[in-house]
């Protein structure tokens, strides 16, 4: 668990990143050095938060965002989404098509509409070059202004912290403006919805998460969410959207899809499973399963997520029970097997794992998430040989996951290859934001000249990467301030806002 002083630090340190010079005019920004910062900017957001980044998690975000990037056609960057674990409503497009998800927007979702409703929005800021724009004007202001001001939103401006770090900064500069301005969010939503039509997907799914995101901001009130800080008038948005879809509502009707919410609902349970209260979350699952009213999907998918939450609690066989009732209802979908199959092993049932495992993995090749934890079934049988070859798919084919790491770190271990093993675990700890073991990790392998010079030479750059990382900028007196905003809010001890306010839906 990162601590809060550790999510603020590394929070200033990961927006410090994006101003690489006071000195430069505005609109000087390039692609390139967009790109160049968003390549050592996931090292910093690694330090602040944690990642939904399991295969399955990670598959199903980004082909979504895949169909959004066919529809807006060629770019400048090679996207990625992520899911943070962070109850806060908030996302964040970063330079060079990094774009943030916390699991706190996703909670509040209710179809896979409304997700790339969201993703299509965050993308047509990337295309329009907004956040290029908005880095260009930071940089007539000093780095530390704009890194403690930008940590602030990050953070959320309604909190102490947020809100102590977003006065402190702001009176540096009363002309800092941090938010998109309302052409932007206008620009962006206008090439939203043309995505969205192009897809065949709802537009009306963006008005239900901009009437989300007008609730919130009435709740909430005096502690409003970073996300519409940073996107601000949700009244304003909502009412564009509209007179859009009431203008074309006929042709909008007869050329939409259905849309299958099965993938979208297991993720969000599985998400929800891992970050929300076990018992209010059981509550809710139990009352939609109960809820004559609702639709026959949202009831068995409820039995999924309880599932989940019995899995999470290690109560495996009510879990497999549940789950077996859902593969009843969905004979056809795989990755269902792949859930029950962890679910025997975690019974020690390795035989019927695997059984299960590779028959998911047979229908279908191209799912990390059964691949993955084939490996996970080899390593318990002892298979060692077909668990390196499913472990190193993996790490090819998402090179960003950081327990494969682990796992192969293990697994050279065991085989007597220390140092090689050193290698994947110092990728594994920098992943998860452990720099430390990640430094010592790194340090064993440059000494080992025997290792490939692939290795040698990523171990070098890591080890500078991590210098980087612990020798951030920012002066003694930013680092004071947010020390003494750290201490304000161990004394206050204010709820965060979630703990009030469940939006399972």
């Amino acid at each position: 668990m990162k601590t809060y002083l550790q999510k603020i630090w590394a929070m200033v340190l990961v927006f410090s990143m994006l101003n690489l010079s006071c000195a430069r005019p505005a609109a000087a920004f390039t692609v390139g050095e967009e790109r160049e910062v968003g390549e050592n900017l996931l090292y910093q957001v690694r330090l602040a938060f944690s990642l939904f980044d399991d295969p399955d998690i990670s598959q199903y975000v980004n082909d979504l965002g895949s169909e959004v990037l066919e529809a807006a056609g060629a770019q400048y960057f090679n996207y990625h989404f992520f899911l943070i674990k962070d109850k806060e409503f908030n996302a964040f497009a970063a330079p060079s098509g990094l774009i943030f998800f916390h699991s706190g927007l996703i909670e509040t979702m209710q179809s896979e509409d409304e997700l790339i409703s969201v993703m299509a929005h965050e993308v047509g800021h990337v295309v329009s070059r907004h956040i290029a724009s908005r880095m260009d004007k930071g940089m007539k202001v000093g780095i530390g202004a704009l890194a403690l001001a930008l940590a602030g939103l990050a953070l959320g401006g309604g909190g102490v912290a947020g809100q102590a770090l977003l006065t402190g900064s702001m009176a540096a500069n009363e002309a800092l403006n941090l938010h998109f301005s309302r052409q932007d969010e206008e620009e962006a939503d206008l090439l939203s919805y043309g995505w969205m039509k192009k897809l065949n997907r709802d537009p009306a799914a963006m008005e239900k998460m901009l009437q989300t995101m007008r609730r919130i901001t009435r709740y909430r009130m005096g502690q409003i969410p970073p996300y519409l800080l940073t996107h601000p008038d949700p009244e304003a948005r909502l009412g564009y959207i509209q007179s859009l879809i009431a203008t074309e509502k006929a042709p909008l009707t007869r050329n939409l899809q259905q849309t299958d919410n099965f993938a979208f609902l297991r993720a969000k349970y599985r998400i929800l499973s891992q970050v929300e209260d076990d018992g209010q979350f059981r509550i809710f699952l139990n009352t939609k399963i109960s809820d004559p009213q609702a639709a026959p999907l949202e009831r068995i998918m409820a039995k999924y997520g309880l599932s989940q939450v019995e899995r999470e609690a290690n109560n495996y066989e009510r879990s497999q029970a549940l789950l077996r009732e859902v593969i009843a209802a969905f004979p056809d979908k795989s990755i269902l097997l792949v859930d029950l199959g962890r679910l025997e092993l975690a019974l020690g049932h390795k035989d019927k794992a695997l059984e299960l495992v590779l028959k998911a993995a047979r229908q279908n090749p191209a799912d990390l998430w059964a691949v993955f934890q084939l490996a996970e079934v080899y390593l318990e049988l002892g298979n060692m040989k077909e668990a390196e070859v499913n472990l190193f798919t993996v790490a090819r084919e998402m090179p960003e996951y950081s327990k494969v790491y682990y796992e192969i770190g293990k697994l050279r271990s065991t085989q007597g290859q220390k140092v090689e093993a050193s290698y994947y675990l110092g990728k594994y700890y920098l992943y998860e934001g452990r720099i430390k073991l990640a430094k010592e990790n790194f340090k064993q392998v440059v000494k080992d000249s025997s290792l490939p010079l692939h290795m040698l030479e990523d171990a070098v750059t890591m080890l500078a990467t991590i210098k980087r990382l612990e020798n951030g900028p920012g002066s003694s007196e930013e680092k004071k301030k947010v020390k003494a905003m750290d201490d304000e809010k161990k004394q206050q001890l204010v709820p965060p806002p979630w703990s009030s306010q469940k939006s399972y839906r």
